[in-house]
Formats: C-alpha cells, sequence, structure tokens
C-alpha cells in the first residue's frame, strides 16, 4: 500500500519511520544521499563541532561477540566546512538532520546558527568525548540550558540524543523538553571496554568506547518505554536494530520513529527491506502506524 509508512513528524515529511543514524555513512554528502537511494526516511549526518577534530588514535572500532565498539572521538571538520556535504546530501530528496556538538549552550548554538539543515540533533551523550557528549549530557541543567539556546538560534525543529549512561534517563528527557526540544532520541551507545588478553592492554586507542549493535537494543527498548510514559514530545528510538521486528519493537514502546546504524554497514539497502516487511505485517495485521505506536503501553 502506498504511503502506508509515511509520517510527518516535528513538520518533516517522512516516507517511512526509518532514519540514518548519526555517525554511519554520514561524513560526505555523497554518503548521506546514497542512503536516501537505499530507502531511508531521513539521514542524520556526522556530529558535526565548532574547531576540525581528528579523533582519537586507532584503533577506534571494532567487532565484538555482541555488536561493535567504538571510539571515534568525534573527528570532523568543524561547521564552517560541512555546508557543502548537507547541500549535496538534501539532493537526495529526503530530510537532512545536522548531528552537532559542542562543549557549550554557546557552541550549540553558534553551529545551529550557521548551518542549514532540516533539523538539528544535539549530540549530548558521546560516551568517549573528554568535555563533549555525555559529559554535557549527564547534566539535567545543561541539557536544559543548551536546548533552549539551540531553539534561539534557529527555526528548525531540534532534537536531543540520550545517553543511557546516567541512573535516570527520563530527568535528562525532561530537562530537553523543558529546554523546547521537538524530540529526543533514545539512545547513543552504552560505555564498554575490551582487553586484549594475550598483551594485557585495552583493544582500543582511546581504552574505553561505545558498545553499539544487537546486544543494547533492549536497553534502548527500555529507555524509550520509560520515556514515553514521562514525555509529551515524540522519541526516535535508535540501538540494535537489525530487521523490521526490531523496528516494530520500538514502536509499540513508544518511539514515533527509528535510527539504524551498525546494521547498515552490512547492508546498505536495509532500510528498503525493512520497509517492505513491515508494510507486510501491517497488512496482514490490519494495523497502522498510529496503531503501533506505543501499544505496549495499552496492555
Amino acid at each position: 500500500m502506498i504511503g502506508m509508512l509515511s509520517l510527518t513528524l516535528n513538520g518533516l515529511k517522512l516516507k517511512n519511520p526509518l532514519i540514518l543514524a548519526a555517525g554511519i555513512m554520514g561524513t560526505t554528502g555523497g554518503s548521506l544521499k546514497r542512503a536516501a537511494e537505499g530507502g531511508a526516511g531521513a539521514v542524520v549526518t556526522k556530529s558535526i563541532g565548532i574547531e576540525p577534530k581528528s579523533g582519537h588514535s586507532n584503533p577506534s572500532m571494532v567487532e565484538v561477540d555482541c555488536g561493535y565498539l567504538n571510539a571515534m572521538g568525534l573527528p570532523n571538520p568543524s561547521y564552517k566546512n560541512f555546508q557543502r556535504e548537507i547541500d549535496t546530501a538534501k539532493e537526495g530528496g529526503i530530510p537532512v538532520i545536522a548531528s552537532i556538538f559542542g562543549g557549550s549552550a554557546d557552541e550549540f548554538s553558534e553551529i545551529a546558527g550557521s548551518l542549514r539543515a532540516d533539523a538539528f540533533e544535539l549530540n549530548v551523550s558521546c560516551p568517549h568525548a573528554c568535555g563533549y557528549g555525555a559529559q554535557v549530557g549527564s547534566d539535567p541543567a545543561l541539557v536544559e540550558e543548551i536546548t533552549r539556546a539551540v531553539k534561539s538560534a534557529t527555526s528548525a525543529p531540534v532534537w536531543v540524543k540520550l545517553t543511557p549512561n546516567v541512573t535516570d534517563i527520563n530527568s535528562i528527557g525532561l530537562a530537553a523538553e523543558s529546554g523546547g526540544a521537538d524530540a529526543v532520541v533514545a539512545i547513543n551507545t552504552v560505555r564498554a571496554m575490551a582487553i586484549d588478553i594475550e598483551s594485557g592492554y585495552p583493544i582500543l586507542g582511546n581504552r574505553f568506547g561505545g558498545l553499539s549493535g544487537r546486544a543494547i537494543k533492549p536497553v534502548a527498548i527500555k529507555c524509550v518505554y520509560d520515556l514515553f510514559e514521562a514525555l509529551e514530545i515524540p522519541i526516535i528510538g535508535v540501538g540494535g536494530i537489525s530487521d523490521w521486528r526490531d523496528a516494530v519493537e520500538f514502536m509499540m514502546a513508544g518511539a514515533r520513529a527509528v535510527q539504524i546504524g551498525s546494521a547498515v554497514g552490512d547492508n546498505i539497502n536495509i532500510f528498503k527491506d525493512i520497509s517492505s516487511c513491515m508494510e507486510t505485517f501491517l497488512e496482514e495485521k490490519g494495523w497502522t502506524l498510529d496503531d503501533i505506536y506505543g501499544m505496549a503501553h495499552e496492555v
């Protein structure tokens, strides 16, 4: 059925609720366009900051039994050198969300006030960048301040990406909502580590990093479920989605849309594959996206 997966999220028209997550194929406009051609409903760029950063030393990403560990360290060319990539990505014909990071509200608002994107995703959740990410995003007061500053700097929708590496994710989500966020994204990677037993050294150059992949899906589902109970604004679910069943599960937990990251590395057409299977599932059940949205809270 044409359009059965389409939705409007914060004024953005998506042909389906499947979004390319930040950090995956988001470095160039060409790769973002490729994700659009692969069936994504929207794409999120690599996180962009004030000044160019080279990131952490290698190894910065490694596959483990249950997913991937990464400690990239937010490498980026700075927002001053990234507008062309966003403009190229927009040629894909779908919304382009700029993921941005900073160490203060002023840095976040400077970037948001300068870049032209369809929406902004505030990275206050990266677990391995000193002075950024989760070090900022673990403080509700700072999250509220940053969100409010960005909302004042742009008319575009503002999403806040939350860290699971806190005692109470609801308090961070509520702070984002109080600051004027249009949606929250849950979750970023889970702080994790691996050690080479032959040498005794940590494998990652940064020693620890963030775990992504299927292992974190149950954690992400619980976070989305809890946030749905606490917030009025939409939630975009992310973490370990590998097939259509995962996407449906997130939506039943309360996600209005979902982001796909690690699984894209294995299958660039995963967006088309998931869309097709979701349509078949909904048709067989006689359900719509609205029917499954938050369904787990009704039982």
